[in-house]
């Protein structure tokens, strides 16, 4: 029995699968697996947020493009981000090959009828983050690509080379608080197994990604080997150079904190890490990179 999709089908699920992503995603969950998108449920029936082969979601019945997907790749295969970003700051998603294809007409449907979209970023294997809504806010014909915006600010932004000065700064910073920083965060906690590197602490709310040099420096890339994964705690103490890590993973801490005498928090949170060896992911490709450890390193004995 065929049932009917009733008026306003494109609405209602896109309205039903945000309003499950609010729910599903939380501080100390907040990427989501592959298997449970392919099963999302609607009014009785299964529609995959995503497809299984292509990176452009859109559902039959549906007029406009529903999402769009990002597959994890490790560092070596290419630089983070490194075609993504525009020159005003927009975020840019590359057509599915012809772009005549029925997805990419779906991209460029949903531009014209202004509808939100979701977009899945990888974080490892058949995990992602999710960002949502995002909007299609020009399509560029000649580059085979749209340009999205991540929240109602972006929508409104000047294209390519008519962005001012300011708005090419904001946009950029937007991008990079809204999702590169995210993402960033996700990949590197994934790589280390949801734990703090130095004190094996679980709760994935107090963990951070630090940089081991820093995103403002030109050498700090949003890459897991420019991270780790620390508790707020531990990666507070990092950047105020109470931590050091050497390029051999071992923690050092500075010697004025070792005198000092205080409460349980100062003797087993940080004065205890001395000597100890950071906690490493599995795969060697996401281990620190000596180079960057030593160089950092550097910067934390001068502090001494």
């Amino acid at each position: 029995m065929i049932v009917p999709l009733g008026d306003d089908f494109d609405g209602r699920v896109r309205a039903a699968a945000m309003t499950w992503l609010r729910q599903r995603c939380t501080a100390e969950d907040p990427v989501v697996r592959r298997d449970e998108l392919l099963r999302f449920q609607f009014e009785g029936r299964t529609i995959p947020l995503i497809d299984n082969r292509l990176g452009i979601r859109k559902p039959e019945g549906m007029s406009g493009a529903l999402s769009i997907l990002t597959t994890y790749t490790s560092d070596g295969a290419r630089a983070p981000y490194e075609d993504a970003v525009g020159d005003d700051g927009l975020l840019r998603y590359k057509f599915q090959g012809n772009p005549q294809h029925y997805t990419n007409v779906g991209l460029r449907v949903a531009f014209e009828q202004r509808v939100p979209l979701m977009w899945f970023f990888g974080v490892k294997q058949g995990l992602y983050l999710p960002f949502f809504p995002v909007w299609i806010i020009t399509v560029e014909v000649e580059q085979s690509q749209v340009a999205v915006a991540l929240d109602e600010a972006q929508r409104h932004l000047s294209i390519g080379s008519v962005t001012s000065e300011i708005e090419r700064r904001y946009s950029q910073r937007l991008t990079q608080q809204r999702l590169h920083q995210p993402v960033f965060r996700q990949r590197v906690i994934q790589a280390y197994e949801t734990a703090c590197a130095m004190c094996h602490l679980r709760h994935r709310s107090l963990l951070d990604a630090a940089h081991i040099i820093p995103d403002r420096d030109t050498r700090g890339v949003p890459a897991v080997s420019n991270g780790v994964s620390l508790c707020k705690i531990h990666h507070a103490a990092y950047d105020e150079n109470i931590l050091g890590v050497r390029p051999d993973y071992v923690i050092e801490v500075r010697a004025d904190i070792l005198e000092e005498t205080d409460g349980p928090m100062l003797k087993h949170g940080l004065q205890e890490m001395q000597n100890l060896r950071l906690t490493l992911p599995r795969r060697r490709a996401d281990h620190p990179d000596p180079e960057l450890l030593e160089e950092r390193y550097e910067r934390f004995r001068t502090a001494m």
